[in-house]
């Protein structure tokens, strides 16, 4: 994927090789693959918070988590990122594939 010059690799399973190259910009082109139009607050509420998580943690934050620190229920994560929380927002916010994401 090319995003404002740079170029951006993914895994054969479509998470960012590097997720130093994330941005905003990135996340709003992974999003358009998501089939999500338009990044609400919610959506950027779950994404900087799962962005935050996987630099202190080294990992994606477990589901219920994610959902108290954003403000949202699982439901509405689905709602969301329809892919659900592994593998649709966790692309989007530039991570490597989460451990157990199918």
């Amino acid at each position: 994927m090319e995003v404002e010059g740079k170029t951006i690799d993914f895994d054969k399973d479509g998470f960012m090789i590097d997720p130093e190259l994330w941005d905003e910009q990135v996340a709003l082109a992974i999003a358009a693959e998501e089939g999500i139009d338009d990044m609400c607050e919610k959506h950027w509420a779950i994404v900087k918070f799962i962005r935050d998580y996987w630099r202190e943690h080294d990992l994606a934050p477990p589901v219920r988590l994610l959902c108290k620190e954003a403000g949202v229920s699982v439901r509405e994560v689905y709602k969301l990122f329809t892919s659900g929380p592994a593998r649709g927002a966790c692309r989007v916010a530039g991570l490597p594939k989460p451990d157990g994401c199918v």
